[in-house]
């Protein structure tokens, strides 16, 4: 049998898995659809993942734990995965899905698995610039292929192929080589750099970083598609550059959604604040009915995320100051009454002069008034008080509703993320002991007063 439009010995694949998390996530159907000068010919099997499956899959699928319990396990099957994967071109509809779930399962095994693969999501596009959607749904429709069973492995597979002829029936050969060549092309990196990073960074969004020899960090940065912004660092455009002579290497974390790449970005760069005693923050204390007045107070002595009256974050005395003066400044406040000038009880400030103080500091304006004007200027910098009675788990899901970040926090504290409530307890009982971060503070408190993410409440275990 000729084949005309295969180049190379193709192996359509396609997967169905319990979720879309490639760390906790397994699969459970494979289907295969092999086409070479010899013919074309298909396999499929259930796979037992040693998890349950989930409701939302099984109506996706139509697969469930009771039909996948005594199916073989990936280890049984991999004599036969590996015997039709040899000497073909993985094609696979986001092919990095497929392509990762099963490097993922292979390396359980102690197995290193690498293979050449294509991407007809990416070979759609560069094909058909200019349709908007290439999604297997919108391509189904587009080319008018008869469809079996979706989400089902063998029948997606199968669509595949059918999709591949359409192509090669409607369009020169010539320009669909031409397009896998740019697509499979790959960008060369710096000789420093191992050259199956290609191979293994995901298109998923998170957060990546780029570091130099010392470890110090050259890039770090959130993204919607990890594997597409780190590569673009790598384009011909960008060599010579002290980046390309610099890195020696590269981190990332993939997340399902904003708060958890945030979360990401802040480790991988190293971004914790200094020393917890360097950390200060504006409290007001009041000295006498109705006059209230700043003070200076230290993360390490009082715990931010519980005490009353607190505004501002500063790393060190210093910024305190500055940034107090500037209030002072814009509100008329009186330097003497705030902290910021020396002087006897009752002797005007030298603001006074000036007419940027009204007099509180020598009996020229009531204390009270001096006190409103202060708490109104510092309103905005007003810490928030940790709104729990313990730890918390912000629960966040992919696009798709597949991967959930579970992200622990207690006191403005960030303790971990795990993609599961059954690893909630076991992530309390490890819990780290961390300072209060600023930035942590901030991203957390963003999100909860957007009121767009779950809050699923805990208890601090106790140890027995």
């Amino acid at each position: 049998m000729d084949f005309p439009y295969v180049r190379e010995p193709l192996l359509f694949v396609d997967l169905e898995t319990t979720g879309a998390n490639f760390a906790t996530d397994r699969i459970i159907e494979i289907g295969f659809v092999e086409v070479d000068q010899q013919g074309v010919r298909e396999w499929s099997s259930l796979v037992n993942p040693g998890m349950p499956v989930s409701d939302f899959i099984t109506g996706l699928t139509g697969i469930s734990t009771a039909m996948v319990s005594s199916s073989p396990e990936f280890e049984t099957l991999v004599p036969i995965i590996l015997e039709k994967l040899r000497g073909r071109l993985l094609v696979a509809h986001n092919a990095r899905f497929d392509y990762t779930f099963l490097k993922r399962e292979f390396k359980r095994l102690g197995v290193e698995f690498r293979m050449p693969n294509l991407c007809t999501v990416k070979l759609s596009r560069k094909l058909f610039p200019q349709h908007h959607r290439h999604n297997l749904d919108s391509l189904v429709e587009r080319h008018d292929i008869a469809a079996g069973d979706r989400h089902r492995a063998l029948a997606d597979a199968r669509i595949l192929w059918k999709l591949w002829q359409c192509w090669h029936e409607s369009l020169p050969s010539e320009d669909i080589h031409s397009a896998i060549d740019v697509i499979s092309g790959c960008p060369e990196l710096p000789p420093q750099i191992d050259a199956t990073l290609i191979e293994d960074l995901p298109e998923s969004p998170g957060a990546y970083a780029l570091y130099a020899e010392d470890g110090s960090v050259l890039v770090v940065k959130r993204s919607a598609n990890i594997r597409q912004q780190v590569l673009k660092h790598f384009a011909v455009t960008k060599r010579d550059t002290a980046l390309w002579r610099d890195i020696r290497l590269v981190k990332w974390r993939e997340s399902a959604g904003e708060l958890g790449a945030r979360l990401n970005e802040l480790e991988l760069g190293s971004a914790a604040p200094g020393p917890a005693d360097e950390l200060c923050s504006w409290q007001l204390v009041e000295h006498g009915k109705g006059d209230f007045r700043p003070q200076l107070v230290f993360a390490d002595k009082v715990d931010f995320a519980r005490a009353n009256d607190l505004f501002g974050l500063y790393r060190n005395r210093r910024e305190a100051g500055v940034a107090l003066r500037k209030l002072a400044d814009v509100h008329n406040l009186c330097p003497k009454l705030i902290g910021l000038e020396e002087g006897a009880s009752g002797e005007a400030c030298r603001a006074v002069k000036h007419k940027s103080c009204r007099g509180g500091c020598c009996g020229q304006e009531k204390l009270s008034l001096h006190s409103a004007r202060l708490m109104t200027a510092l309103a905005k910098f007003r810490l928030n008080r940790w709104p729990y009675e313990g730890p918390v788990a912000l629960v966040e899901w992919d696009k798709f509703g597949l991967r959930a970040d579970y992200h622990l926090i207690d006191n403005w504290r960030y303790l971990g993320t795990v993609h599961d409530e059954a690893a909630l307890h076991e992530c309390l009982l490890n819990r780290r002991e961390t300072a209060f971060a600023p930035e942590i503070y901030r991203i957390i408190n963003k999100h909860l007063k957007a009121g767009k993410i779950r809050v699923l409440p805990l208890f601090r275990p106790t140890l027995s």
